[in-house]
């Protein structure tokens, strides 16, 4: 065997060009082809895959280097030089298929096995001790014992292993159904691509093969998978210290530097070539799982150590606890090594062990009850306010925005903060110029939370309301009752453009090829004036634009059409109504089959839709009866979109089983999620109510009720179980 000096340096080469491996193969080949001359192109193909697969484990998960990044690269470069001799060895586990190949089209999505649902947070130790209470209150006292993991900040993942084999990675997506990022993760040189196990190993005390044959070329050593299925959940993300060295060659290259590692992570994932996501240095760190086979030991904690076992990154900083008193103690601890970590991280995430407990706990229609998120106290940092900017949105709402000196804050450079409305600005009493407290609590968006008036320049300006828009020159006005200006002129670019994205965006008509880029293009070249203008958009159109050849226009034409199909649902929450989104445009679509029926209801008819009230009613009656709202309706009629559809609400509903009732449903059930079940109580006539009250007629009590169903027995309300439920409606 080969053997190395070892190597104290721990920053990764750049990835080559896969010229610039065949070449330096071809060199590392002649180096140490002497060596290795009596072994057969396969033997050799299979020893540097075991070598290579070994040292990853080390680094990624063991935190151990045994070769410089420069011998590990020679062993690569030699892989992938036989392996492309020798196309007859090829496998799909190779750790030479973590370089990246050719471009892909685009990303497909897949429904999760299981749902990866969000995660409820805490900012205080108060309501960390008030969930552990709710706990063991469901638990009927029981004290569960608690695993504390640090809440990295990235990129949500599902990777799905069958037979030991990495087969697929899903991103969170709306938690039902995620991107298929396969082709880029599996560049993660942290991501096994194969699970390791000592089983797998089928070698004598001499380190040779005991599979052989007599022409010399050597079988894989033949063992029982660990898993037939896994599914590891986990966070992509980017250390610090690489993100850092991304922005200063960004920097030296006089390009736009990235906002925080988390946005970078996200973007390289969603790189349609699987070359730029191996030239990035990802990684992954594991922090649940779905579906599992065979059945995983109850035990959350020893799950983790099982995966680390077999080669899969889990947290260094994971601690298993049995009370919440040493839970809240490590947290405390944590707020100090936070600071020291090489990757961001904002919180602590804390788990039932117990899976049997975790059952019990049960979810509810968003988060699991047995896992919450502490949140550390936000991060200030002071800066200079260089400008205000105004930014118009789809209905024409001017938001201010701080253009700030840049400044590093909670693992993100920040360059921007909200300042909300112009109220806001007037309570700060904000002038240019200011020196100024930004702030970052669990938000996304940075935000100005304090002015430090005794630094002001004498010759400041105050910070004033516009009084036209920035985009079109337009009068603007400021809501008599409410703290927003907005432009008046509804032919406004910046507007135009905000509600084409709205418009197109995945919930609503979900037209995959036309990105915020091109819409910004489409609407500057005159193209794209409405929303019936893209339905009328033709070859010549698109290929007129910059950087747009034929295959990229017919894509985005084929998009469009796509797009006709949406239903009458989608197309109502994509108008842009104020007040109405998919889940008012999924109310209507139930109960009026046409635009046109809800052009023609008025407002007492409208705010009696199911889930519905009078703000809203009044909101679609408004648009629907408006110039504007019925130019675009007419508008698009023209060009073939005007879905129609059956209301599943019958119109004399005094017959049906649930007619009139008010129906609140908790806890899981068997034969129906949250979403079907609603359809069907809307269906038969009853109201799908979402909080117990005097005026609810029964409750539907599923597995692992809650709060809900204690309530239903405080005021005396009729509780049924799922089996009396749909023996009542006549449905068992």
């Amino acid at each position: 065997m080969i053997r190395f000096r070892k190597s104290v340096r721990h920053s990764a080469n750049p990835a080559f060009s896969d010229r610039n491996r065949l070449q330096l193969g071809a060199r590392a080949g002649t180096v140490y082809n002497f060596a290795i001359m009596s072994r057969s192109p396969q033997q050799r193909i299979e020893q540097l895959r075991r070598e290579l697969e070994k040292h990853n484990q080390l680094y990624y998960v063991q935190a151990r280097q045994e070769v410089s990044d420069f011998e590990y690269d020679k062993l690569m470069s030699e892989l992938i030089a036989l392996e492309t001799s020798h196309p007859e060895f090829f496998t799909t586990d190779s750790p030479s298929q973590r370089v990246g190949g050719a471009p892909i089209e685009g990303f497909e999505t897949f429904e999760h096995t299981q749902p990866m649902y969000s995660i409820d947070n805490t900012y205080t130790e108060e309501d960390l001790r008030a969930w552990d209470e709710r706990v063991r209150k469901t638990l009927d006292g029981e004290q569960p014992a608690y695993v504390c993991e640090p809440k990295v900040d990235g990129v949500a993942v599902s990777l799905r292993y069958e037979n030991d084999l990495f087969v697929r990675a899903l991103t969170r997506g709306d938690g039902r159904r995620g991107d298929d990022v396969t082709a880029n993760v599996r560049t993660i040189r942290s991501v096994p691509l194969r699970l390791s196990d000592e089983r797998r190993e089928s070698k004598d005390k001499s380190g040779k093969s005991n599979a052989s044959s007599r022409s010399g070329s050597v079988a894989p050593a033949v063992a029982a998978p660990v898993f037939a299925v896994l599914e590891v959940r986990g966070e992509i993300y980017m250390d610090n210290a690489d993100f850092v060295k991304v922005n200063e060659r960004q920097r030296e290259a006089g390009k736009e530097i990235y906002a925080n590692p988390r946005n970078f992570t996200a973007g390289t994932l969603k790189q349609l070539d699987p070359r730029i996501a191996a030239s990035r240095k990802l990684q992954f760190v594991a922090h649940g799982f779905g579906q599992i086979d065979p059945a995983p030991d109850d035990s959350y904690y020893k799950i983790l150590q099982q995966l680390r076992g077999i080669g899969v990154p889990t947290g260094e900083q994971t601690r298993r606890y049995a009370t919440i008193d040493d839970v809240a103690s490590w947290i405390q601890q944590f707020a100090q090594i936070r600071p020291t970590l090489d990757y961001n991280t904002d919180g602590m995430v804390v788990k039932v062990d117990s899976k049997a407990q975790r059952e019990v706990l049960g979810y509810t229609s968003k988060s699991p009850r047995w896992v919450i998120a502490y949140k550390y106290p936000s991060e200030q940092m002071p800066t200079l306010l260089n400008s205000v900017t105004w930014q118009v949105g789809k209905n024409g709402t001017l938001t201010p925005v701080a253009e700030l000196e840049p400044v590093f804050l909670a693992g993100t450079t920040v360059k921007r903060a909200t300042l909300h409305n112009i109220e806001q600005i007037q309570r700060l009493d904000l002038y240019l110029g200011d020196t100024v407290t930004i702030e970052k609590a669990g938000e996304v968006i940075p935000q100005v939370v304090a002015v430090v008036a005794t630094e002001r320049d004498r010759s400041a300006e105050p910070v004033v309301a516009p009084v036209v828009c920035p985009s079109c020159g337009a009068s603007v006005a400021k809501e008599v009752d409410g703290p927003y200006i907005r432009c008046e002129n509804p032919a406004c670019p910046a507007q135009l453009k905000e509600r084409l994205r709205h418009f197109a965006a995945r919930g609503q008509m979900n037209i995959e090829k036309l990105g915020e880029a091109l819409i910004d293009q489409l609407v500057d070249a005159g193209k794209t004036k409405s929303f019936a203008d893209i339905f009328r958009l033709t070859a010549d159109d698109l290929q007129a634009l910059p950087r747009m050849g034929t295959r990229s226009a017919q894509n985005v034409l084929a998009s469009i059409q796509t797009s006709r199909g949406r239903s009458l649902d989608r197309l109502i929450a994509g108008l842009g109504i104020r007040h109405v989104g998919t889940t008012v445009g999924r109310l209507l679509a139930r109960e009026f089959a046409s635009l046109d029926e809800i052009r023609d209801a008025d407002v007492e008819r409208l705010a009696a839709v199911n889930g519905m009230g009078d703000v809203i009613a009044q909101s679609v009656f408004d648009f629907f009866h408006s110039d504007a709202g019925a130019s675009i309706i007419t508008d698009l009629k023209s060009v073939g979109i005007d879905p129609q559809g059956t209301p599943k609400v019958a119109a004399d509903t005094s017959l049906l089983p649930l007619a009139g009732q008010s129906i609140v449903v908790t806890g899981t059930l068997a034969a129906y999620d949250r979403h079907q079940i609603e359809e069907l109580i809307i269906a038969l006539g009853g109201k799908f109510a979402s909080a117990v009250s005097k005026k609810t007629s029964f409750v539907v009590a599923g597995e692992n009720a809650g709060s809900k169903l204690e309530k239903a027995r405080e005021l005396g309300v009729t509780i049924l179980t799922e089996a009396e439920f749909l023996k009542k409606v006549g449905r068992e």
